[in-house]
């Protein structure tokens, strides 16, 4: 990756200015799903409850927060960014990503319903980040006080026993099943490639004062690739999403044993920010956590549809 590509994503920060507006083009409409076997085929992926909870917090060293976590429960999309560049630049940058994408790739899956395949999915995603990623670059070079903003992305799409994610730079998705939590992001980073090239081990990389050293984010230039994969979800799966805050004062360990806790999903989240506070709060902390339950009172629905 060219040394340009490469943004340090811990500035200081010294001014506040009025949050500016989002341009962008829409994303595409949705076409509608053709059928009786189609509609029965969506209603039979329909299999899944979701409980959503997100919280962000400034941390112990920072004055402003330059995440920004959104959640639209009626489509099911999560999205969180974590934001970088000089003065406030990175709120701003994290504040439009998050915005953009939900009010256009939100007004799009509720057009689509939940009919709409992975591949329709992946389509409409990778469309309203490349509109989004548009946005803030044409922002920062049109005004000098927000030049070289950009901002890390993760967003998920929760299509009931499907999950499509999607994410640029080093923001992360957990997965907790059966007690396990796997990480199923691969950052985009330089100790990242450092690691994949057999430079450093994942220990050296925990401790290493690159760690804030992405290599693809959001705004920073006219194009960026999303990458999306797509996830199938299982009844008592938990789904977290944060920034860097949590993850660098927070190790594996620690986020299982919290997600683990048969708590209320609201409390274990405020858990996670708490001790990630605790163990110092170098950064600005956000937590976005979707739990899944089976929905079983379709099923009289889809085998009369079926004629069973």
């Amino acid at each position: 990756m060219p040394p340009a590509m490469i943004r340090h994503r811990n500035q200081t920060h010294a001014t506040r200015s009025a949050t500016t507006g989002v341009i962008g083009e829409p994303c595409p409409r949705a076409g509608r799903p053709q059928g009786q076997a189609d509609r029965i085929q969506g209603l039979i992926r329909q299999l899944m409850n979701y409980e959503f909870c997100i919280r962000t917090d400034p941390g112990l060293a920072r004055e402003n927060n330059e995440d920004s976590v959104m959640i639209d429960e009626a489509t099911r999309l999560g999205v969180l960014a974590d934001g970088m560049g000089g003065y406030n630049a990175g709120e701003i940058a994290s504040g439009m990503a998050t915005t953009f994408i939900k009010s256009e790739l939100g007004r799009w899956l509720s057009q689509a319903g939940r009919h709409a395949n992975a591949r329709e999915v992946r389509r409409a995603m990778e469309i309203c980040v490349d509109h989004a990623n548009r946005s803030i670059f044409n922002a920062a070079n049109s005004n000098p006080q927000y030049s070289g903003m950009g901002t890390t992305l993760v967003l998920g799409v929760f299509q009931d026993e499907r999950l499509m994610l999607g994410h640029i730079g080093d923001s992360r998705c957990y997965r907790l099943r059966g007690g396990e939590l796997m990480q199923i992001t691969k950052d985009h980073s330089l100790l990242q490639e450092q690691i994949d090239a057999g430079l450093i081990t994942p220990e050296q990389a925990a401790v290493s004062s690159n760690r804030n050293l992405v290599t693809r984010a959001l705004g920073v230039e006219d194009a960026v690739l999303l990458e999306v994969n797509e996830h199938k979800v299982e009844p008592g799966d938990i789904y977290l999403m944060c920034s860097d805050g949590l993850s660098d004062m927070v190790d594996d360990g620690g986020i299982a044993e919290i997600l683990r806790h048969d708590a209320p999903l609201d409390l274990r989240v405020v858990q996670l920010v708490d001790t990630a506070n605790a163990h110092g709060g170098r950064d600005n902390i956000s937590v976005l956590v979707a739990q899944a339950a089976p929905a079983s009172r379709r099923r009289g629905l889809i085998s009369r549809l079926l004629g069973k």
